[in-house]
């Protein structure tokens, strides 16, 4: 038997879940970092607020990554299906491009916490 107060706390759980979802989605943390890996292994670290053009060269492919102004994209690639030159920029952290025909992964690093030390070590 189900009561109207089953069904008013199943639209209530259901709202808070989509708003939960929603925040996550569209307001993720400000990263500070791009790391760049290629076939899996780290290429680079760099500056997410130093403008800056990185040409990828592996097993005869190629991809061209362009920090600028904070956003991240991938402007060119020889791949064939092009997603991740049709990606939008990235900017907050957990956000990536990914090519996989040439294996090459662009993701933003957030912000690290505190000095590198936890409270419990101090």
């Amino acid at each position: 038997m189900i009561k109207k107060a089953d069904i008013v706390l199943f639209f209530v759980l259901l709202a808070f879940g989509l708003a939960l979802s929603w925040n996550s989605l569209f307001y993720g943390a400000a990263g500070n970092k791009v790391l760049i890996t290629v076939d899996g292994q780290p290429y680079g670290t760099y500056s997410l607020y130093e403008d800056k053009e990185i040409e990828i060269e592996n097993e005869n492919h190629i991809n061209h990554i362009i920090i600028k102004d904070g956003l991240v994209s991938m402007s060119y690639s020889d791949c064939k299906n092009q997603i991740c030159v049709n990606s939008k920029p990235i900017s907050t952290s957990k956000d990536s491009i990914v090519c996989l025909p040439n294996k090459v992964m662009v993701e933003i690093v957030g912000k690290e916490q505190g000095g590198g030390a936890d409270v419990i070590s101090n």
